[in-house]
């Protein structure tokens, strides 16, 4: 059997889809050696994914995102290619595809969260794009024989808003690797430099004196809710602190730029930086922060706990469920409690320890390779499925072949191990 999986997103190119997409072919190359894989790549990261099994094999698939010829070329490339299944890990599934597939769908950020605010388009473009992105979402949950999710807060969202079996849908959490990058000393002293992050040269017996900051990994769109922590370090009381914040330079992080100015609030943007840059900030992190106000799952935080970061983090959405009592939560909709919890915990050295604890711990009940075997769990059973049809006179020689397949029944905890 032939399982394609659409992975146009792989690598830093899709951010928080890339990690995913990244980590479950990785996790598959290791766990399946009985089924072939056709990965469909765009020019752009074509040669940074090298498959690692003999049975996984890239097919180039330059067809941009959200896009016309996403919604009519794809589909054919995806008959020719014969795949007898394929796993899009977005919901951007062309209408046009008909045979089976699978369809992760991560939030419904747009349907909960629908503004202007959050587009460069025009008011006309935007609402038609709106509409389109309902029809389009609809059709991926509805025709997709599985639906997976990366924790229960969106598998309840789904259900809330429509008439699906539950069965259909499976939970699937994230990960966080809890191995560090290691820079040498040189390289650590010139990127805080650059970060302009030194507070005294020290030595060379000695390690240089960084300013405390507080961390943010993440896009600026609005619902990050980043004018909030913005607000939360203007006068700030500790005249060191600084703020440090990590994402693609882009129409909404310039936009924050401008608020922190006019709030006189001085921001360190990092831009994008590499996995090594990204470990060494969240090591030397007083705390890190993520008030949005909406997360499917919630990545980054769980990422700050596993490199030993104490979190902060907003009392919503998926957050409470992934992070646990690891994380110090505040409520975003109240005015003031992001800065009275910062406070709190940027003046508390043994809370913060405590957090860190509590956070390896909490990061280590995450795997992405339970991630993958589940998710491998669920192309089994389609896949036997499928077969039952396609073998005449019945099912007696798939039960034979297939017998050793079994959808797990996924519950709440399922995916947590402990540490």
């Amino acid at each position: 059997m032939n399982i394609g999986i659409d992975a146009r997103f792989y690598g830093p190119i899709g951010k928080g889809l890339g990690r995913y997409t990244t980590e479950l072919i990785h996790s598959l190359e290791s766990l399946d050696s009985e089924h072939d894989y056709t990965i469909f790549l765009r020019r752009e990261n074509f040669d940074e994914y090298v498959p690692k099994n003999p049975r996984f094999r890239k097919v180039l698939a330059d067809f941009r995102w959200y896009s016309f010829e996403e919604q009519v070329f794809f589909p054919r490339l995806l008959l020719r290619e014969k795949c007898d299944v394929v796993h899009f890990p977005h919901f951007n599934v062309p209408i046009g595809y008909r045979k089976p597939f699978v369809v992760t769908v991560h939030d419904l950020i747009l349907l909960r969260f629908p503004t202007l605010r959050a587009t460069t388009l025009g008011p006309l473009l935007y609402w038609c794009k709106f509409l389109a992105y309902r029809f389009v979402i609809r059709n991926a949950l509805v025709r997709s024989r599985k639906v997976i999710t990366v924790s229960e807060y969106t598998k309840r969202d789904i259900l809330d808003r429509y008439s699906l079996d539950g069965e259909k849908i499976v939970v699937t959490p994230e990960a966080a690797h809890s191995f560090c990058f290691c820079f040498s000393n040189s390289r650590k002293e010139a990127f805080f430099d650059r970060l302009k992050l030194v507070k005294e040269r020290h030595t060379e017996e000695s390690r240089d004196i960084l300013y405390p900051y507080a961390l943010y990994v993440g896009n600026a769109y609005p619902h990050k809710n980043l004018e909030a922590l913005i607000d939360a370090f203007q006068d700030f009381p500790d005249r060191n602190a600084r703020l440090v914040l990590v994402g693609r330079d882009d129409y909404f992080y310039r936009r924050l730029s401008e608020y922190a100015r006019s709030k006189g609030v001085p921001v360190t943007f990092a831009g994008t930086v590499s996995d090594e840059e990204l470990d060494t900030l969240y090591r030397y992190a007083r705390v890190s922060v993520f008030p949005s106000r909406y997360e499917g799952f919630g990545l980054p935080p769980l990422e700050a706990m596993a490199k030993g970061s104490p979190v902060l983090a907003a009392s919503a959405a998926a957050f409470p469920e992934v992070l646990g009592e690891a994380a110090r939560f505040f409520d975003p909709e109240r005015p003031g409690a992001l800065r009275t919890e910062l406070l709190s915990l940027w003046n508390d050295e043994s809370s913060r320890t405590e957090l860190r604890l509590r956070g390896y711990r909490r990061a280590a009940m995450f795997s992405w390779e339970t991630m993958g075997q589940s998710t491998l769990d669920v192309y089994r059973n389609i896949l036997c499925n499928i077969s039952k049809k396609l073998l005449p006179g019945g099912s007696s020689i798939a039960k034979k072949n297939f017998s050793h397949i079994r959808l797990r029944k996924i519950s709440k905890n399922s995916f947590l191990r402990s540490p």
